[in-house]
């Protein structure tokens, strides 16, 4: 069947909803530009791809190069993480993300992240709704981390670096 018989190849006509964001498109997702990758700690880095006010939630690629223990936290609503690139696991759990793997956390989880020895990198993209609540052995609140103070992290990131603090609404619906 020829195009212009078939409809279904079409485009839609009509107009979008009022009000619609725009589409989001990142086609450099594992670029090596270290301007779009925000330092957590000594050795690992934060590369924003949705951060989501409306919903109170972020998309974000983790990036790790040393092996050893990233935080301990609870979160407040569900995470979906997939692992590209090496490995981690929980202390509280007797399973390991590998490459090529999906975990869901449920709300009200609270676990501890470790990149293992041998791994040389870990990349993992993490969908977190809602907040991380850092805590100690016992579970008692020592902070916390959403979709707020990530933009306040990435604008600060993205002005040290002169991309300029703006460069922050790249990522923002």
């Amino acid at each position: 069947m020829d195009q212009t018989t078939n409809t279904d190849l079409i485009p839609f006509q009509g107009q979008q909803p009022w009000g619609m964001q725009p589409d989001m498109v990142i086609n450099d997702l594992l670029t090596d530009d270290p301007r779009l990758w925000a330092p957590l700690s000594a050795n690992s880095w934060s590369r924003p791809i949705h951060l989501n006010v409306t919903s109170g939630y972020y998309v974000h690629l983790l990036r790790v190069n040393k092996a050893g223990l990233i935080q301990r936290h609870r979160h407040s609503g569900a995470v979906h993480a997939h692992t590209l690139k090496g490995r981690w696991h929980y202390l509280e759990h007797d399973w390991v993300a590998e490459e090529g793997g999906y975990v869901f956390e449920p709300p009200g989880e609270t676990h501890t992240l470790v990149v293992p020895e041998g791994c040389q990198e870990m990349l993992t993209l993490f969908f977190v709704q809602g907040a991380l609540i850092f805590v100690d052995p016992e579970g008692n609140a020592t902070g916390y981390d959403d979709v707020f103070t990530r933009i306040e992290k990435y604008k600060k990131h993205f002005e040290s670096v002169g991309l300029g603090a703006d460069y922050v609404k790249n990522f923002m619906r």
